[in-house]
């Protein structure tokens, strides 16, 4: 089996690649689903983040009230990292998990869609990372025309995350994502192909789509 980790900071794309290589065969993990199921009311992380910020980040169902922490945490960055340590490990064993599941059904390409895989220092821990990446004022303006998000909440969003450059040089594939949507299906192909023809395992190469 095959797993690679698929990356890229907020409002690059992410989402819509990891769609198309799910239409091409390829099994995806979503981080951002394993960390609703791992917060899920009842669950151990959830009453960790309670004890830690207050029963104010609940919702009047008992459920997480996850705009209001993420406005709190994206400008604190304290308070980032102590969601993190609570949220991370059980979105780590829950992915573990699936992994596994699909490696027990033969999937031949697993992928992992980890938004903070280098902030957590995870990408080692994959036969290869895809980057998906686009320019900052592109991905600022998404957020505020597709999300609403005032100016400043974006821009605390985008800061919050390493700098694209720095993901970059630690990428073993770039789909940029800086033009006509119309170009990121055939973008996604042509990674596709090149990742059924010669499956890299451990190679750090950069090589832009």
């Amino acid at each position: 089996m095959l797993h690679l980790a698929l990356t890229g900071n907020i409002a690059g794309g992410k989402s819509t690649v990891a769609a198309l290589l799910a239409a091409h065969g390829a099994t995806i993990i979503d981080a951002d689903l394993l960390a609703r199921e791992a917060v899920r009311p009842g669950s151990a992380a959830l009453e960790a983040i309670v004890d830690h910020f207050g029963p104010s980040v609940l919702l009047a169902d008992g459920t997480l009230d996850r705009p209001a922490l993420r406005r709190r945490v994206f400008q604190d960055p304290v308070a980032r990292e102590a969601l993190n340590a609570i949220v991370h490990p059980a979105v780590r064993r829950l992915r573990d998990a699936h992994v596994a599941a699909a490696r027990q059904r033969g999937d031949a390409v697993v992928i992992s869609d980890i938004p903070l895989l280098f902030e957590v220092g995870l990408e080692h821990a994959f036969d290869g990372v895809i980057l998906v990446d686009a320019p900052e004022p592109e991905r600022l303006a998404r957020l505020q025309r597709d999300r609403g998000l005032p100016r400043a909440e974006a821009q605390a969003m985008i800061d919050a995350q390493w700098p694209s450059a720095r993901k970059r040089s630690g990428a073993t594939w770039i789909i940029d994502n800086d033009g006509p949507k119309e170009q990121l299906p055939a973008r996604v192909a042509e990674l596709w192909q090149t990742i059924q023809a010669l499956p890299l395992r451990g190679s750090s190469a950069d090589t832009s789509l």
